[in-house]
């Protein structure tokens, strides 16, 4: 309601309504207005993650209430299709309260009007509805704020971006997806390699050539066959492996401590604990004991079989509680990489060893989180 429609309802000019005071501050506080609208719209983007074309055109009849605490949202994303989205508890309570704030207006629009869900007036004391804001909109309510970033400058907001933000503010520590998962559904791990981790400095993009190389190494670390000797001898070894030898400069106390069980760890006799492969350089090996099974440092012998058969044991009950996605992101490939081990030993060694294992988690060196129900 404008200055000029509450003077006429009450039967004085606006001029008076406006030299009285107070209309302003009350409409203010009781109608959404643009300043309000977009902090509403900004926050709820970054508690849901919906894209700014899904959240831009959301009417009333897309919440579906599911409960007391429970939203069932549906929206159009631009590029795709209809989605839909159970949303988290704090967009939830944002929405309730919008729904709450906005609510006395709808009953002064039309009704096609107050069926969008993002109803507000242009300014306070005004009678024209908002109907969309573009960025320079945003930025002067940033500048009106006094939002500034790391620069001093005034706050660049980027809608499209505001996912970007929702993910990084997420609890990671029940999550259960891939580490490899993209930001957007839409995008390959390439597009989004391209937008969002492009080496702006020769600094940036060294670190990022350095993690390109590691993980290059480390895909031709496991596409390597394990290392695996049947016979207790410091000669077959050296016949038999002069590559691994040769890699590991390793001299005949090594290779005799490898053999004889002096440099052994839980699943395997190590070449080097120092090495720093899987931790820092000079210190003690910090890798948990699956992770031996894909090190190229690893030397399996016989007298591994135990532990082997334990940690297999182990997999095989976290495949029992564990989704079989997560259980693959994580174990899948110690999982096939122990099997290629056992087969290659003899199968009364096997039959052997499976006598001394009991299936409990006790058997293998655990930290309390990775401890099966």
């Amino acid at each position: 309601m404008s200055i000029s429609e509450f003077g006429r309802n009450v039967g004085i000019s606006a001029a008076v309504v406006h030299r009285r005071g107070g209309f302003h501050d009350a409409t203010q506080a009781v109608f959404p207005h643009l300043e309000v609208l977009i902090a509403y719209r900004l926050l709820f983007g970054i508690y849901s993650g919906i894209v700014p074309d899904g959240i831009e055109d959301l009417v009333t009849q897309d919440v579906d209430w599911a409960g007391d605490s429970t939203i069932l949202l549906s929206y159009v994303k631009g590029r795709t299709a209809a989605e839909s989205l159970n949303l988290p508890r704090r967009a939830v309570r944002l929405l309730e309260q919008w729904l709450a704030h906005s609510t006395l207006l709808r009953g002064f629009v039309p009704s096609d009007e107050g069926r969008k869900l993002w109803l507000g007036l242009s300014r306070a004391g005004g009678d024209r509805r908002v109907r969309k804001f573009d960025r320079v909109a945003i930025q002067r309510w940033v500048v009106r704020h006094q939002l500034a970033g790391d620069d001093g400058q005034p706050l660049k907001i980027h809608r499209s971006r505001i996912r970007t933000t929702h993910e990084a503010m997420r609890d990671k520590s029940a999550w259960t997806g891939s580490g490899r998962a993209t930001i957007d559904p839409n995008h390959t791990p390439a597009i989004e390699g391209d937008h969002y981790l492009t080496a702006a400095t020769p600094a940036q993009q060294r670190a990022v050539e350095a993690v390109i190389e590691d993980a290059q190494h480390d895909l031709l670390r496991r596409s390597h066959p394990p290392t695996v000797i049947t016979e207790d001898e410091a000669a077959a070894l050296a016949e038999g492996y002069p590559q691994l030898v040769a890699d590991l400069a390793l001299d005949d106390e090594v290779i005799a401590e490898l053999v004889g069980g002096q440099r052994d760890v839980f699943t395997t006799a190590c070449g080097d604990q120092l090495s720093g492969l899987h931790g820092p350089k000079g210190k003690p090996c910090p890798a948990r004991p699956w992770v031996c099974l894909l090190c190229p440092l690893a030397v399996f012998a016989p007298r591994h079989a135990v532990s082997l058969l334990r940690l297999k044991a182990f997999f095989s009950r976290q495949w029992q509680q564990m989704p079989a996605a997560h259980f693959m992101a994580v174990f899948g490939p110690y999982a096939a990489r122990i099997q290629q081990v056992l087969d290659r030993f003899d199968p009364a060694v096997v039959t052997a060893a499976a006598a001394h294992v009991v299936d409990r988690d006790d058997e293998l060196p655990l930290r309390p989180e990775e401890m099966t129900a």
